[in-house]
């Protein structure tokens, strides 16, 4: 499948990487070129240097053919702007956007994005931690 990647920060990078290593045809834009030192050195996908709010941007990646597109900045608003690209302009059929306000969150999914909030997974499971019951030594219990 045609992934394309929107961040080459250390979660873009990784799925990136990851995708490449199973196979399928990955393109990673970012604004830095030295983001992509983050990437697995056997990476063999295409990177670009721009930003997937920018169409002609998206096109180079593939995004025409794309059969995913996952946006993996640091920036809720720059994510949500280049899914709704994906998603409303070139038709990608899986958009998944990286947002880091839960409140907006479920907002963004009334949209039609399919979103993954760190705040809200990483707080789960530390509550879930925190909760559990400890058998003393500050682990839970088998």
């Amino acid at each position: 499948m045609k992934v394309v990647v929107m961040g080459c920060g250390r979660l873009g990078a990784r799925v990136a990487s990851v995708l490449d290593a199973n196979g399928h045809d990955v393109s990673v834009i970012d604004t830095q070129s030295r983001a992509f030192r983050r990437l697995a050195p056997e990476f063999g996908g295409q990177t670009i240097i721009g930003t997937a709010i920018d169409e002609d941007t998206l096109k180079a990646a593939g995004i025409e053919s794309a059969g995913a597109f996952v946006a993996a900045t640091n920036g809720d608003n720059r994510n949500i702007m280049a899914s709704q690209v994906c998603l409303k302009i070139f038709k990608v059929p899986r958009v998944v956007c990286r947002i880091y306000d839960p409140v907006r969150e479920e907002t963004y999914r009334r949209l039609g994005l399919s979103t993954v909030c760190p705040t809200t997974l990483i707080s789960a499971q530390i509550l879930d931690q925190v909760l559990s019951p400890a058998d003393g030594t500050g682990r839970a219990e088998d």
